[in-house]
């Protein structure tokens, strides 16, 4: 039997295995960015001199740096009870049937010192860890906003008008309570979907804990980013003649800072000294942007389609905002 040598490959003629033309890789990219970036320095330093540009900058900061702190925090419980609080821990806590749970679930809420960016990681922990959902979005909803932090700022925020306070707590409270209930009636299963996180078998409990908290800094962090840039980008271009113009309509008025309170994006504990400037306003109109900045902003749409999906987030947002407008209008009335 004869046996045919492969022939040797040819250097004019590269192997098939091997890769064809020039990659680009991460290294070359990043130099390949430095250098356009070295270049344009003169136009880029124009640029970011402009108005618009500081104006930008100043709000994407702001947002950055009022929820970081808060979102960290959220995290740290979030990992804490993925991985010391055992499930049958919230079994025991909450009552059985949904429809009592969520008023429960919403009265929790006032223990939490946090913001609207803390208590979206927990809520996705409180629903992997066997918490009905209805109860877990009553909690998202009204941690933010009837915690003590929250209430104490506003009461600071507005000393001539103490009822201020009890107007949030309760318009918050029965809107948090309101979305569970929904949710419990009409929500479906796929709608609801909590990002799986890497699987901590055979970890110790610090292993877990803090591979827990890089997962969900990471998956948390970059939502908060792009909702940061999305409120910055908007904040910078409305004009604030329309402000004056929208205060002196009743119904125009609510519904503007309603609106407002979603594209500033303004952290829970400071939106309340924000409200208190925007005199020009009603207090019912006031009333509107505390309740549903909290529930509802770009940031918060982000992190919310990050952690339980777009098809969640896409009927959430719009139900939360209706009703926290509606709830506004229907308690100031009776409390201011």
């Amino acid at each position: 039997m004869t046996v045919t040598k492969a022939a040797p490959p040819r250097p004019d003629r590269p192997d098939a295995d091997e890769p064809q033309g020039r990659q680009l890789n991460s290294p070359l990219v990043l130099t390949m960015l430095l250098l356009l970036v070295v270049a344009l320095q003169g136009q880029i330093r124009g640029a970011l001199a402009a108005p618009v540009m500081q104006s930008w900058m100043t709000v994407f900061v702001a947002v950055v740096v009022q929820a970081l702190p808060f979102l960290v925090l959220g995290v740290l419980l979030s990992a804490a009870l993925a991985v010391f609080v055992p499930p049958s821990f919230f079994a025991r806590a909450l009552p059985k049937r949904p429809t009592l749970a969520v008023p429960v679930a919403g009265m929790a809420g006032a223990v939490l010192p946090g913001c609207e960016c803390a208590s979206v990681p927990v809520a996705g922990a409180l629903v992997r860890r066997g918490v009905t959902p209805a109860a877990a979005l009553a909690f998202l909803l009204s941690a933010p906003a009837i915690n003590p932090i929250v209430l104490t700022a506003t009461a600071v925020a507005f000393p001539g008008n103490p009822e201020m306070v009890l107007a949030r707590f309760v318009a918050s409270l029965l809107v948090a309570c309101a979305m569970g209930w929904l949710w419990h009636r009409l929500g479906r299963t796929d709608w609801l979907k909590p990002p799986s996180r890497p699987s901590t078998d055979g970890l110790g409990k610090g292993a877990a804990f803090w591979g827990s908290v890089r997962h969900d800094v990471m998956h948390a962090g970059g939502f908060l980013v792009v909702g940061a840039m999305a409120a910055a980008t908007l904040k910078a271009v409305v004009p604030e003649h329309w402000l004056r113009s929208a205060a002196d309509n009743p119904v125009v008025s609510v519904l503007a800072l309603a609106i407002l309170a979603v594209l500033l994006s303004i952290c829970s504990e400071a939106d309340a000294f924000v409200a208190a400037s925007l005199s020009q306003f009603s207090l019912t109109a006031r009333l509107a942007f505390l309740v549903v900045g909290p529930m509802i902003d770009l940031k918060l749409f982000a992190m919310q389609a990050g952690t339980f999906g777009r098809g969640f987030a896409l009927r959430f947002a719009p139900a939360t905002f209706a009703l926290a407008v509606l709830m506004s209008v229907l308690v100031g009335a009776v409390l201011l």
